[in-house]
């Protein structure tokens, strides 16, 4: 899960690059604009890897406590 979710952050920001950078949106562009059912489906995958992503950074900080 951790993996995945990674995977899908990434691929948010890369998106939020282009964005950002091209004013173009990938995911739009393939899955037939930003209010398309498929797109929206995407979006929210981002946003749940995201969320699913802050979790590691408190994991990876209580491993870094119990080992000293």
């Amino acid at each position: 899960m951790d993996t995945v979710s990674l995977i899908l952050t990434i691929l948010a920001a890369l998106d939020w690059g282009f964005v950002g950078f091209l004013r173009f949106d990938p995911i739009a562009w393939l899955f037939g604009g930003q209010t398309a059912q498929f797109s929206r489906i995407v979006y929210a995958l981002f946003g749940l890897a995201g969320l699913w992503s802050i979790s590691l950074i408190f994991r990876r900080k209580h491993r870094r406590v119990n080992r000293n």
